[in-house]
């Protein structure tokens, strides 16, 4: 079974926890960390010879014209994480297309192929803001990888479908959805393998979750994780206790897990991980969830 590894490209000041704290137009005064924590992941990645799919921040791509390409180059799928890093839901549908348009241009311009794969900022797409999936595809997206099947303060779909589907938006269109892994247990959803859900669980359980995706349900898992999150020298930001233990808890063991994860599961980039699905590969099915507005 081959697993989807993602890895959304922002940096330590961007992040949700600290988006009350710290104002977009603020950003270019902390200083960045993205580009050596990007070539840290590289060279991981290189190491095990694994592809992945990087969803860069379109800021990131204007800041750092060369990291995209490199990128690139290097044999990774790119795929488009917006442009400053908004939560949907405090957008208009107006300024969600402008966001992702230009995002999505400047990623373009980097790499010189289409960018079709896209992923919320904090997995945005809810139930309340169905209404992206068209603009999505209006704009020329077709794989997303944006809505979390878990109960969550910031995010989730808590009955949404947890394996890769395709949905048909309000206006027809078609979208290739693959959700963040989560395991069954206990009447209720729970996140594995990205984020703070890798942080935070040891890894024998992680390694148990993905497992027990692959061979008893015969699916692909995905793991997913941040370039700050291997970089325990980062800036520490004065924040809320809460959002302090989001952040901060367990950042020296990233590298240790993406490492061992890497030596026991097979990886690709998420458009390698659903070209081996039969739904994907046969196109549209006559079961595909249908989006609300």
């Amino acid at each position: 079974m081959l697993n989807a590894l993602t890895i959304d490209v922002e940096d330590y000041f961007q992040v949700e926890a600290f988006s009350s704290l710290i104002r977009y137009e603020d950003w270019d005064s902390y200083t960045p960390r993205v580009e050596q924590n990007v070539s840290r992941i590289l060279d991981i990645l290189e190491k095990h010879q694994t592809s992945a799919t990087f969803f860069v921040l379109g800021w990131i791509a204007q800041k750092f014209p060369n990291l995209v390409a490199k990128i690139a180059v290097a044999g990774h799928e790119v795929g488009c994480h917006g442009f400053a890093h908004q939560r949907i839901h405090k957008q208009t549908p107006e300024e969600f297309r402008l966001d992702i348009r230009q995002a999505r241009q400047r990623l373009m311009d980097q790499v010189q192929k289409p960018v079709t794969c896209y992923r919320a900022p904090s997995f945005s797409i809810v139930k309340e803001t169905m209404w992206a999936m068209d603009i999505l595809a209006e704009e020329g997206f077709s794989l997303d990888s944006s809505m979390f099947p878990v109960r969550h303060d910031l995010y989730g779909i808590a009955d949404g479908q947890r394996f890769p589907h395709w949905i048909r938006t309000v206006s027809g269109q078609m979208i290739f959805e693959f959700p963040p892994s989560t395991l069954r247990r206990w009447n209720n959803n729970w996140g594995v393998g990205g984020g703070g859900y890798l942080r935070f669980t040891p890894y024998p359980i992680t390694h148990w979750a993905i497992r027990s995706i692959n061979q008893t349900e015969k699916q692909p898992a995905m793991v997913y994780f941040h370039p700050w999150e291997l970089d325990p020298q980062q800036p520490q930001i004065a924040a809320s206790r809460r959002s302090t233990l989001r952040h901060y808890t367990n950042l020296s063991t990233t590298e240790m897990k993406i490492n061992q994860l890497l030596r026991d599961f097979r990886f690709t980039t998420i458009t390698g991980a659903c070209q081996q699905l039969r739904s994907y590969n046969s196109g549209v099915r006559p079961g595909a969830m249908v989006a609300s507005a």
